[in-house]
């Protein structure tokens, strides 16, 4: 008995139940909107009957076979397996009016064609496509309806290969379409001026980068250009034409985003690689990228051959989706590995950048994916592409820092490498200069070697030979063998004076004044004049070169020489004074010398300062009870 009233009771709440759904499929079959209240725009999506067809399958010849069931099937996104499908929408409408009106039917962005058909009995008749007088009319379609009418309407929908796809059915007045567009785009343009800001960076990059080509011939900045110009036009044509009705928008959406996004991806890929230097410092993460560039380049042909020659849309997106979580894991594995690097300072900073986009990039593709649950948050935080854009915003960041760390530490190289070539070819150059001091030095040492052996020789044969013949002629001796003896014994000197001022072993300072005062002395000795010469009594160790050696030499003598043939002097005295520079004075008692009439001393005083000049030296001469000449050199 109780299993009995336990049936009743079954097959009543069943009955209830069915009652209950057939009054509500009569009651959304028997729903009609009266398009003569529409104002702006009605929406009528909850009145609606839908079904999906094949795509092959034709609706006035099988419209009979199908079955509507009341409302959507999918309130959401469309699912990827109903994407290749076509979906008809049947809803009914009504004019209470006097006179015929019309309405445009809009159910969405994403249809790449729309067609309406009227029921008419249990056929349906296909209606002239008529769209708004505008670029941007693809998704709409008129419906004209006579006063008092009704009408059932079914609308084919074809559906664009993206997966974004959603009906929302609205009935707009055709006297408001125009602002009903225009409210679209506005809210698009608050959305995307982010994205518009962000794009104008990338092209401040693009700029950039080819400024750095062209300055530093830098190759990679040409690969960070063609992914800063791919992936700011993605972002670029996204915005511009995102809530659009329009075959270029159905195109970037449905295809080219992705192609542009992996395309970007790959020139970044090769440029990380050349500007850290992977091939040679991080042999692993030239590896990894080349994987990256490898299964990217992969993925984007088979993405292509799916969409173009395939029906399975969710193959298609199953590689898109595929090859976005094989980037973020790419992107976790170099961030480990740039954490054991970590030492590595230019390394940290592209570390911080790709984790910046890492972790934005995650949260975008999670909006992408459960994208209803944050239709609560105001528009631009329930928007994938805005985290995505910080992400990348971040990464710039920190990628232009890492590019000034590294362009100081290249200056740096760069410097140090120019002074290390710099010294370098200071080094080859003084070696150079060494190697013909030393063979000029050597050349000096055989010329005096030559001179004091076979001129010397020769000199002393003929001066001996002249004192001898002196000698035995005694007093008939020719006045020309005296002049012999004296030519002989004053070429004998000056070819001395030549040796020594030509051997290398004599260049020093001390070398210099213990000449100048033995020669001093030398001179005026078979003379009337007294020559006194005071020294220092310590002479530094100092290197003299030769030339300054033989032309402070040879202004001494020439000094001495005026000194004996004009001066009238009894006494001459040189004094020598070393400190910072070599001062040799040279003064005498006698008449002095007549400064404005030196016509006398003309070519001989010009010699001095000449000689002098040419060594860096100064010469100076001046009456102090008698002639004073001061010859000084710096040291």
């Amino acid at each position: 008995m109780k299993r009995s009233a336990a049936v009743f009771y079954c097959l009543t709440v069943i009955f209830f139940l069915l009652t209950i759904n057939a009054g509500a499929q009569d009651s959304l079959r028997n729903s009609y909107t009266d398009i003569s209240t529409i104002g702006l725009k009605k929406e009528i999506t909850k009145t609606v009957s839908s079904v999906y067809i094949n795509k092959d399958a034709d609706p006035e010849t099988e419209y009979s076979h199908f079955h509507f069931i009341p409302g959507l099937k999918h309130n959401g996104a469309i699912p990827n397996n109903y994407v290749t499908k076509k979906a008809l929408i049947k809803f009914n409408i009504k004019n209470t009016a006097d006179s015929a009106l019309s309405v445009y039917f809009f159910p969405g962005f994403y249809y790449w064609n729309i067609h309406l058909y009227k029921l008419e009995g249990n056929t349906i008749k296909k209606l002239p496509s008529v769209l708004p007088k505008n670029s941007d009319s693809i998704g709409y379609r008129l419906i004209k309806l006579g006063a008092y009418d009704s009408a059932t309407i079914i609308a084919e929908l074809f559906f664009v290969k993206t997966y974004i796809n959603s009906i929302k059915v609205r009935l707009v007045n055709p006297a408001f379409v125009n602002s009903f567009v225009a409210d679209l785009h506005s809210t698009a343009n608050d959305n995307n001026l982010v994205t518009y800001v962000f794009c104008g960076l990338l092209l401040m990059m693009i700029f950039f980068s080819i400024a750095n080509f062209l300055q530093g011939a830098n190759p990679e900045f040409l690969y960070y250009s063609g992914y800063a110009l791919f992936l700011g036009t993605m972002l670029f044509t996204k915005a511009m034409f995102n809530y659009h009705s329009s075959y270029i928008n159905f195109f970037l959406e449905g295809y080219l985003d992705f192609i542009l996004q992996g395309l970007g991806i790959m020139f970044y890929m090769i440029f990380m690689q050349r500007f850290l230097n992977t091939r040679y410092r991080y042999p692993f993460l030239y590896g990894l990228y080349n994987v990256g560039v490898g299964l990217i380049a992969i993925s984007l042909i088979t993405y292509t051959f799916f969409h173009y020659f395939s029906d399975s849309f969710a193959a298609e997106n199953l590689i898109e989706t595929a090859t976005k979580i094989l980037l973020l894991v790419l992107t976790i594995i170099f961030l480990v590995y740039s954490l054991r690097q970590w030492s590595n300072k230019l390394l940290r900073y592209v570390f911080w950048g790709n984790f910046f986009l890492f972790i934005f990039s995650v949260i975008s593709q999670v909006i992408v994916m459960t994208n209803p649950r944050f239709k609560h948050l105001p528009d631009i935080f329930s928007s994938a592409l805005f985290y995505y854009e910080i992400g990348l915003l971040l990464e710039l960041v920190c990628f232009l820092a890492g590019l000034n760390y590294k362009n100081r530490r290249q200056i740096i190289e760069q410097t140090k490498e120019r002074e290390k070539l710099k010294a370098e070819n200071l080094m080859k150059e003084y070696e150079k200069e060494l190697a013909v001091y030393k063979a000029q030095q050597q050349e000096r040492e055989r010329i005096s070697a030559d001179m004091h052996d076979e001129l010397g020789s020769g000199m002393t044969a003929i001066r001996l030979m002249s004192e001898i013949a002196r000698n035995k002629m005694k007093e008939q001796t020719p006045v020309e063998i005296e002049k012999i003896s004296n030519s002989a014994n004053d070429v004998l000197n000056k070819m001395n004076a030549i040796i020594w001022s030509m051997n290398s072993g004599n260049d020093t300072l001390d070398n210099l004044i213990s000449y100048v005062r033995s020669y001093s002395l030398e001179y005026f000795e078979n003379t009337p004049i007294e020559c006194k010469v005071h020294t220092p009594e310590t002479i530094p160790d100092k290197e003299l070169a030769g030339d300054k050696r033989r032309n402070i030499f040879l202004c001494v003598k020439e000094t001495l020489n005026n000194a004996w043939k004009h001066s009238e002097a009894s006494i001459i005295t040189i004094d020598v004074v070393v400190n910072h520079s070599l001062v040799i004075k040279i003064s005498d008692n006698g008449k002095g010398i007549d400064m404005q009439n030196l016509r006398q001393f003309g070519n001989g005083l010009k010699n001095i300062a000449r000689c002098m000049e040419s060594i860096g030296g100064n010469f100076t001469i001046e009456n102090d009870h008698g002639a004073v000449t001061i010859l000084e050199l710096p040291l």
